[in-house]
């Protein structure tokens, strides 16, 4: 393919900084320049000139909460139920999806199944298969009762989860999923609203052996590790051992603040607050009653997110949109909703929701010259019809997003574009 020369579009570049008209490069895989106003880089004959007629030229979204192995299903029981080979097609057209809603980036929090995103993730990179970059979990390790133990005594039943109790089996455990070539080990350390008893989401699901059991094993093999950790004992137990995202953080308190701001540099938050919002206020025709959700203290989540956040982001803690999307209220291709409620309830600027996507996601990604329109970075590039920085909203509306370049190859194109 010929260079790309995108002119007469509004870039956001990534960093927060004011959009601004001009144009930009591509050549191969990667941006080659960006310029201020129209005509500042000089063109070749063989250039291919897009006209964006003043639509924003940004970088690509990055998911940092995905489960692009979810069903959207009402029920976690419902994932076990699933043959793998149907399973295989739904997260091909899952990962579809996601790139066609102008995520070119996924951070995974957890498998429903336990080589599939490992499988899917090579897949992608060896062009197999159309799909966002992807950081591959394991599914999700918990504890017997704890979040994702589907099981019943009395029958056999495979759920999405990975049930592995004390030191010893938690070694296996992680040994194994790394062998078979996860990049990250999600790990539900705290308990949950959704398992147990009331209260459980302030309580610890794992001791703190298993827990060094577990980052003992992936540190020394190089893996990441990912946790579920509501309670404030679960972040602390995290920190200590280094994981390196932390989800949720609702009942974080004193010192936990100073803990993580230590750790600022390191570690990565998400807060998922698309399905605490979803199931909320939006989940009653699934069965989720509202007194359900004043038990599950979902309010009193939504209540303290922007408290707790707000204090975080003023310690200069990494704080990325990624909201559990893959319920049945909260389906897979809604995900750019969670920009909105990072502005609308978190009390970010569209700005600073986009350069967190975008800036910190390629952080996340740990790809050094991923999510800005930067010169030598990687041509993953949306063209928008409007503005985001002025309407966040824009981009749930697939519609809107006319252009998704990932690695510099077109993957959507709804805009003629030369070479079509």
């Amino acid at each position: 393919m010929n260079p790309q020369l995108f002119t007469n579009v509004k870039i956001f570049d990534g960093t927060g900084a004011p959009t601004f008209v001009g144009e930009a490069l591509v050549d191969g895989n990667l941006i080659r320049a960006v310029a201020r106003g129209n005509g500042g880089i000089p063109r070749e004959s063989y250039y291919d000139v897009i006209d964006g007629k003043g639509m924003t030229l940004m970088p690509g979204l990055v998911e940092a909460h995905a489960h692009v192995t979810y069903s959207n299903m009402a029920q976690f029981s419902e994932l076990g139920l699933i043959p793998i080979e149907e399973h295989t097609i739904l997260a091909l057209q899952n990962v579809k999806l996601m790139l066609d809603s102008g995520f070119t980036s996924l951070y995974s929090a957890a498998s429903a199944k336990f080589r599939l995103e490992a499988v899917l993730r090579d897949a992608i990179d060896a062009g197999k298969f159309p799909g966002p970059r992807m950081r591959a979990a394991s599914p999700e390790l918990t504890a017997t009762g704890g979040l994702g133990d589907e099981r019943q005594y009395h029958t056999n039943h495979q759920g999405f989860e990975l049930i592995a109790d004390g030191p010893d089996e938690i070694r296996r455990t992680v040994r194994t999923l790394i062998r078979e070539g996860v990049d990250t080990i999600k790990m539900n350390i705290s308990g949950d609203m959704f398992a147990g008893r009331q209260g459980f989401a302030r309580r610890l699901s794992y001791t703190e052996a298993e827990v060094a059991a577990a980052a003992e094993e992936a540190h020394m093999r190089g893996a990441w590790l990912s946790c579920h950790a509501r309670a404030d004992a679960a972040v602390k137990l995290a920190l200590k051992y280094d994981f390196r995202v932390i989800y949720h953080c609702d009942f974080i308190e004193g010192e936990t603040y100073d803990l993580l701001e230590a750790k600022r540099d390191s570690v990565f938050l998400a807060p998922a607050i698309g399905v605490i919002y979803a199931t909320a206020y939006e989940a009653e025709p699934w069965g989720i009653t509202r007194e359900f959700v004043e038990k599950s203290e979902l309010f009193t989540m939504i209540e303290q997110c922007p408290k707790v956040y707000g204090e975080l982001r003023k310690r200069g803690l990494r704080v990325l949109p990624g909201g559990d999307y893959g319920f049945a209220w909260n389906p897979i291709g809604t995900n750019a909703r969670d920009l909105e409620h990072f502005v609308n309830i978190l009390g970010f600027t569209p700005a600073d929701a986009l350069m967190a996507a975008t800036k910190w996601g390629g952080e996340i990604m740990d790809i050094p010259n991923l999510g800005l329109v930067s010169d030598g970075y990687l041509a993953d590039l949306l063209l928008v019809d409007g503005d985001p920085v002025e309407n966040i909203k824009l981009l749930q509306d697939r519609d809107n997003i006319k252009v998704v370049m990932k690695d510099g190859v077109y993957y959507k194109r709804l805009i003629p574009t030369p070479g079509m």
